[in-house]
């Protein structure tokens, strides 16, 4: 569900509360950030659970539509906003390249790839992001630093799926890898589309819109690819049933609310943080939860990567424009 924030980022990203604000705001605060941190990197381990016995492009799609038929009525009627021609087209969109592709990539990918790479994998959004940007018509060429951040990115990238040496099995499955990697770039690429392609003056709206839009698209995708004639409902483990839950309300409800909440309230470069968290909370509990192995290489390849998107993130402006906190990824959404 946290899929089209990029425009909250520049419309709610405020200054920090001054140090004489009431302190359960402070609390608040802290309580927001703690759900950030801990509920979206812990998305990873609840998907890599729910695809043992769901589908992945079902499970992607019941989660999303479940949260676009909750959240549309009741963002329709409380905000007075008429949904355009324009802002559904943006939203199907939107839904094909953050939802379908992003989320439903990472679903898939996750039947073979440990959550805790993913998570790393997906990490790699903020580089996208620079890049897509960079390209575009009319893009921004990087500064100095951001480019030498995108270097170091994708040479952590490569160490983390590159082959392994001396018959040692740590080589990431290649096909999940690369799905992840389009998910990513397909990610970057919605999220920057969403800024510019017309969407409603409400972003929860928008982001209600998209879930609809994505999920109908996700099952639909789901049906096309054989999943519903492999589904049968009785075999759907309880732990499965529980993870797509989970997703639901504290993956979209809960830790979107909450990154919602610290943007209005704290600095987008503060906010920018859980981008190199929750890598390395997903990384725990996958190890502590799933009991997946964290090798030297992995442990190599996050500290890469996640240095790459730290100077990324930090890096000054060409524009004055003030900084923003990155789109939430994929396994987040």
């Amino acid at each position: 569900m946290a899929t089209t924030a990029l425009d909250s980022e520049h419309r709610m990203a405020a200054p920090v509360p001054p140090a004489h604000a009431h302190p359960r705001l402070s609390t608040l605060v802290l309580l927001a950030f703690a759900a950030v941190y801990l509920v979206w990197g812990s998305t990873y381990l609840a998907i890599r659970v729910g695809v043992e016995s769901f589908p992945p492009l079902i499970l992607a799609g019941l989660r999303h539509l479940t949260v676009g038929l909750l959240l549309y009525p009741v963002l329709r009627g409380k905000t007075g906003v008429r949904p355009t021609g324009t802002n559904w087209r943006t939203a199907f969109v939107t839904g094909a390249l953050l939802l379908v592709l992003g989320n439903g990539g990472v679903s898939w990918a996750e039947q073979t790839v440990p959550s805790g790479v993913t998570a790393l994998l997906v990490a790699t959004v903020s580089l996208w992001l620079v890049m897509v940007d960079w390209l575009r018509p009319g893009g921004k060429k990087p500064v100095p630093r951001v480019a030498m951040g995108l270097l170091i990115g994708f040479a952590g990238l490569a160490v983390l799926v590159g082959p392994a040496h001396g018959g040692a099995p740590e080589r990431v499955d290649p096909w999940g890898a690369a799905v992840l990697v389009m998910a990513s770039l397909a990610w970057a690429c919605g999220s920057l589309f969403s800024k510019h392609g017309g969407m409603p003056s409400s972003t929860m709206l928008g982001v209600a819109m998209q879930s609809l839009a994505g999920g109908v698209m996700l099952l639909v995708a789901g049906l096309f690819g054989g999943e519903f004639r492999g589904l049968h409902l009785s075999a759907i483990s309880l732990r499965s049933w529980l993870a797509l839950a989970y997703l639901v309300v504290f993956g979209s409800g809960i830790g979107f609310s909450a990154y919602i909440y610290i943007l209005q309230k704290s600095t987008a470069a503060r906010v920018a943080t859980y981008a190199f968290v929750n890598p390395v909370v997903a990384l725990f509990l996958g190890w502590l939860v799933a009991g997946e192995t964290i090798t030297l290489r992995t442990i190599f390849a996050a500290a890469v990567i996640l240095t790459a998107v730290i100077l990324v993130i930090t890096a000054p402006h060409r524009s004055p424009a003030p900084v923003t906190a990155p789109v939430p990824a994929p396994g987040e959404a």
